[in-house]
């Protein structure tokens, strides 16, 4: 599994805009996208909620990709 570490900037960011920032998608959309396919895990459950607050502990999964999230 290949892991990606994610640095937060402020309280949280918004799972669709997450996986655009760390290169798994083109845009916000295509995130949105993919969260509503039922492809993406938060903290190992099936997460549909296009822009969940992800927060600093937390991590996202996305077929053999692992983002964990911490604070800057």
């Amino acid at each position: 599994m290949q892991k990606v570490s994610f640095e937060l900037n402020g309280e949280f960011v918004e799972l669709n805009q997450l996986l655009k920032l760390v290169g798994l998608c083109d845009s916000g959309g295509a995130g949105k996208m993919l969260v509503a396919g039922g492809s993406v895990k938060v903290d190992g459950k099936k997460e549909l909620r296009k822009t969940a607050k992800i927060r600093a502990g937390q991590y996202v999964t996305l077929g053999e990709v692992r983002i964990d999230v911490h604070n800057a």
